[in-house]
């Protein structure tokens, strides 16, 4: 079967965030699943299969870290349906049916996606004990993530204190379900993204995910309320690097990028 490794939420090769892209006839058993993504060793593996025609959806979709399945996944359904469309399995938009309901995707002529996602909900909670010590950073405030995320929404100060994090991994991995976004608003508007982020799930086996659509159904929220605009762009990454295009419609987040496919092979089993 093949096997793709696609680079998401970017327009080059090497930058982005990437994802094992596998398209199956029907899930095998979830060990094996399990195994080819532990073997891929990227922060998230698909794995999708056609589903009958005249249902509610066009394709099952799964994802998993190199330890664990996850509910919700951005840049892997970004990763899956560039895949779809570029090997001509799928035109216009595509339905998904995951563990965090029916997601669709539609390909543009220019060739960027747009997924329509679940908007996280915010609750605005106490800074766990010995956060700040852990990202090494002060923080301004924190908010839990809703269900199928699970991860801790942390603003900083600054542009410059989300970049320049070097926290310690181990001690984040005891402070959420899932993992920490951290984020604040951009030095400035006119480079082109309207707030920066960094996202961490060492719990998962992922130190640092680099473009984390998921992340950003709860970022779009957070954001647009400071701003009190409904379209913005978020940028994220340390090492590796991506924008995300989000539009925020009530109990749903529209979520925008490119893709491109830089590793395609045979997995032999």
């Amino acid at each position: 079967m093949r096997i793709r490794i696609v680079d998401a939420f970017t327009d080059r090769p090497f930058s982005g965030n990437p994802a094992g892209v596998l398209l199956l006839d029907a899930f095998p058993d979830d060990h094996w699943l399990q195994a080819v993504a532990a073997e891929v060793n990227l922060s998230e593996t698909a794995f999708a299969h056609p589903l009958p025609a005249g249902g509610e959806a066009d394709w099952a979709l799964r994802w998993f870290t190199p330890v664990a399945e996850v509910d919700m996944c951005g840049h892997a359904t970004l990763a899956t349906a560039h895949v779809l469309h570029t090997t001509g399995r799928a035109t216009g938009t595509v339905r998904f049916a995951a563990r965090c309901g029916i997601l669709s995707a539609d390909a543009a002529e220019d060739g960027s996606i747009t997924m329509d996602f679940p908007t996280s909900a915010l609750t605005p909670v106490p800074a766990p004990d010995g956060l700040a010590k852990a990202l090494g950073a002060e923080v301004v405030s924190v908010h839990d993530t809703a269900a199928h995320i699970g991860d801790l929404l942390v603003e900083l100060a600054d542009e410059r204190a989300v970049r320049s994090l070097t926290p310690d991994l181990a001690a984040l991995a005891t402070m959420s379900d899932r993992g920490i976004i951290a984020t604040a608003a951009a030095d400035d508007p006119a480079r082109g993204y309207d707030f920066v982020s960094r996202c961490f799930f060492p719990a998962l086996g992922i130190d640092e995910d680099p473009v984390t659509g998921s992340a950003h159904t709860a970022l779009a929220p957070f954001w647009s309320a400071r701003s009190g605009r409904d379209e913005l762009t978020g940028f994220q990454g340390g090492a590796r690097t991506g924008l995300v295009r989000t539009a925020l419609r009530g109990e749903r987040t529209l979520l925008t990028g490119s893709a491109v496919t830089v590793i395609e092979g045979d997995l032999l089993t």
